[in-house]
């Protein structure tokens, strides 16, 4: 048995048992973040899981089609997504706007670069689409509706249901899949460019909304020391309102870089939210297969799929250190506790300025 068999099968047992804990923490506390992470993570099993069988029998059309749709269109997309409602109540509803209208952006200059055949009109209605649902969701977020995730679900389920059909209707050339002669990894140039185009989309809505979503949690959970004051509140002037917004990201990377020493004094006193070692060790898992999988292009496949295992441990350590997404550790589907938690409180910091009735 080969290293990429074992590292892509461990990948998928892992994230398997990870998408059983969060359906389990679904069904008892009924946070749709929950549901929508566990959903992300039954994808991320599968795409590894085909890996693991393509590295052991060699890719046919199945597996080929089946690891296009779940790794490179749907996981990235569903978790960031999971992120989103986890911070519905918060104003990274603004942060989230920005990663749609990115995902848009990034896809229309994808074709423009690569001129993906049969694209057609895509690129501009994808950009349309992410641009209105962008503009839907910081109007909502100003007038401090906590729905404001729905309207980033529009975009990730419509995509994924978009790309199921595309996929069912395409045909490809003999023998159905496509590899890299030089790393055996596959390649997608037989899928029509109005499919391919998903997954910019999907991935940078998703990526971003990891990778902010930590930064932005462990600003609004960590103790902080304000070097740059700014306000979010609704309730003040347009023109007040607009200048705090703008200068609301150099002062949360400021206030963030000042706050440090004081968040590492509360970790060591044990009186750090587990929200922000929780987010950290998921943007890690976030960060680590964009390194690994540019490596796959140089012909090293290997650091790949131990990016893709690596992925799946930090996020899933992230969860678990989370109080909030775990509070009981128990036995899936059982009632078997095998660890209870008490329920943190949230300072001042959190409850004000940029939480917005963060819980």
């Amino acid at each position: 048995m080969t290293a990429s068999v074992v590292l892509a099968a461990v990948t998928a047992i892992i994230g398997l048992v990870f998408a059983v804990m969060l359906a389990d923490q679904y069904r008892h506390r009924r946070h749709t973040f929950q549901l929508v992470w566990a959903i992300g993570m039954v994808f991320y099993a599968i795409a590894a899981g085909c890996e693991a069988l393509a590295a052991a029998s060699g890719w046919n059309e199945s597996l080929y089609r089946m690891y296009y749709l779940t790794g490179a269109v749907w996981s990235v997309g569903w978790l960031g997504l999971g992120t989103a409602f986890l911070l519905g109540r918060t104003r990274f509803g603004y942060a989230f706007a920005a990663t749609l209208f990115l995902a848009g952006l990034f896809t229309f200059l994808t074709d423009a670069k690569y001129h993906y055949p049969n694209s057609g009109s895509a690129p501009i209605l994808y950009f349309i689409v992410a641009v209105v649902l962008a503009i839907a969701v910081v109007v909502s977020t100003l007038r401090e509706d906590r729905r404001w995730p729905v309207y980033g679900a529009v975009a990730v389920v419509g995509a994924t249901l978009l790309s199921l059909v595309l996929m069912l209707t395409a045909h490809l050339a003999a023998p159905g899949y496509e590899l890299d002669p030089a790393t055996g990894q596959p390649l997608f140039n037989l899928l029509p460019g109005t499919l391919r185009l998903l997954t910019p989309y999907m991935n940078v809505t998703g990526a971003f909304s990891l990778l902010l979503g930590a930064v932005f949690s462990t600003y609004v959970f960590m103790p902080k020391r304000r070097v740059i004051a700014y306000t979010l509140e609704g309730r003040q002037p347009v023109g007040s309102y607009l200048r705090n917004l703008a200068i609301a990201p150099v002062a949360i990377a400021v206030n963030l870089v000042a706050s440090i020493p004081g968040a590492v004094a509360a970790l060591l006193a044990g009186r750090l939210h587990s929200r922000v070692p929780s987010t950290i060790l998921i943007a890690i898992g976030a960060f680590i297969p964009t390194v690994t999988d540019s490596a796959s292009v140089f012909g090293n496949t290997s650091l790949r799929e131990l990016g893709h295992l690596l992925a799946v441990v930090f996020i899933f350590a992230g969860f678990l250190v989370s109080i909030e997404v775990f509070a009981d550790l128990r036995v899936p589907f059982t009632g078997i506790v095998l660890l209870h938690r008490r329920p943190e409180t949230v300072g001042a910091d959190a409850r004000g300025g940029e939480a917005a009735g963060a819980h």
